[in-house]
């Protein structure tokens, strides 16, 4: 083991770094109570001329009770967990095991229900990934499928409405497979990122442009689907000063800003007002970028929450789950693109709807 007792002391653990109700405790109060119990035996023996052989036996079955009473209250436990451990590897992530104890067995047990509620947390993950990924392939495929019978039938020409029709929901397939592969490459790790510098205003104008086309888009192919159309948010991008550049990875970049609108667009009032700010930041061609809309917002307490994978409730958490049918992805995505960066993103205080803040460093950033 390295580093001695004074490295391995933490400021609240008394009696010089050793727990009194320690595994470590118990067993040397048991040699010492041991001890203790042969030294009187024998200086009652010499006292009372009793025959060592009675005192030996009576050493014994002293030191035999107290260590299978210490023994026992060592393996019971153990025992629990083994049942609790056998359980999690055969797929039951609801037992856990009691935390009632102040020794090591203790922070073991602790450890050992950290570990299942992680294990039940990405279980239902997984299950919830499978549900929506299914609902979302199954609606562009079923209206694909129902405009290519209609053109087989003759019910439909073949006509540019007809095929634009068409193509609008294998651009909504696209869509979430690169979504897909972006969630590989989040858990695969980082990505090199090709840094270039470029100017804001008409790089961001540019995906305002983007996302106002997908706008029909998404409601063409939500006539089947449930979904929300909002034709009527207005995008409005702010950037001072106009000449203002960044250093960064355009296309994740574009990720970031493309996930923030859309998640802000979904939870914006009728006729409301998406705006997306870009400010020089603190260091050389450092970029501060804020979405921010007139949503109902987001609770505090909901705050930690946002970036999470498959947290649907997005930044209109207190709206309660989307209605998108949405993975759940884009926010996560959004943090790792940013991270990748070495920047930081975060939910700010805002007087009215969300506002999300995005810092990137610029050229100064190491990639880790």
């Amino acid at each position: 083991m390295s580093g001695g007792p004074a490295a391995r002391r933490s400021p609240g653990e008394p009696w010089g770094g050793v727990r009194p109700f320690s595994i470590k405790t118990k067993l040397g109060v048991l040699v010492v109570i041991a001890v203790l119990i042969t030294t009187g035996l024998m200086m009652i023996a010499m006292r009372t001329a009793t025959e060592l052989r009675f005192i030996t036996v009576f050493s014994m079955v002293a030191t035999l009770l107290i260590t299978q009473f210490v023994a026992h209250s060592l393996t019971a436990p153990l025992d629990d967990m083994n049942a609790v451990a056998r359980a999690i590897s055969h797929g039951d992530y609801t037992r856990r095991v009691r935390e009632n104890r102040r020794d090591e067995l203790g922070d073991l047990a602790q450890t050992i229900n950290r570990m299942a509620d992680d294990l039940e947390a990405q279980e239902r993950q997984r299950k919830e990934l499978v549900a929506n990924v299914s609902h979302e392939l199954r609606t562009p495929i079923a209206g694909l499928r129902a405009v290519l019978e209609n053109i087989v039938d003759g019910v439909s020409p073949a006509d540019p409405e007809t095929m634009r029709t068409a193509l609008k929901q294998t651009e909504r397939l696209g869509r979430l497979v690169e979504t897909l592969l972006d969630l590989s490459r989040l858990d695969n790790g980082v990505v090199p990122l090709k840094r270039r510098r470029f100017e804001v205003w008409p790089y961001l104008s540019g995906v305002l442009k983007e996302a106002n086309m997908a706008v029909p888009a998404r409601a063409g192919i939500a006539s089947g689907s449930g979904s929300h159309t909002r034709t009527d948010v207005h995008l409005h991008l702010d950037v001072s000063p106009p000449e203002l550049t960044a250093h960064a990875d355009p296309e994740r970049i574009h990720q970031v800003v493309a996930n923030l609108i859309d998640n802000a667009v979904k939870h914006s009032p009728p006729h409301g007002r998406v705006t997306v700010k870009a400010r020089r930041g603190p260091l050389p061609e450092s970029l501060e970028m804020e979405v921010l809309d007139e949503g109902p917002g987001i609770p505090r307490s909901e705050w930690h929450r946002v970036f999470e994978r498959f947290n649907r409730g997005g930044a209109g958490a207190s709206n309660g789950p989307s209605s998108d049918g949405g993975t759940g992805l884009g926010l996560a995505i959004a943090r790792w693109a940013v991270d990748l960066h070495g920047g930081g993103i975060g939910v700010a205080e805002s007087e009215r709807g969300c506002r999300i803040l995005v810092t990137l460093p610029g050229e100064t950033s190491v990639q880790s």
